[in-house]
């Protein structure tokens, strides 16, 4: 059982890295304006990124199919 709940916990941490990562270096100038040209803060919001991903993926289709 713990073991299971250990693969499920790395596999939802890998997919917020990854998400996290995309979104820090390819969406996060759509969402906020003011985050361009501000690379020195980023490294610090991937935690957050991480842990929250499918809000944040949520909201990022969101605004992708909102500006096509």
């Amino acid at each position: 059982m713990a073991a299971t709940i250990v693969g499920c916990v790395t596999i939802y941490l890998v997919a917020g890295g990854v998400v996290g990562v995309a979104f820090l270096f390819l969406g996060i100038d759509r969402i906020d304006s003011a985050a361009r040209g501000s690379y020195a803060f980023r490294p610090l919001l991937l935690p957050g990124l991480t842990l929250l991903w499918p809000f944040v993926a949520v909201r990022w289709i969101a605004i992708v199919r909102t500006q096509t």
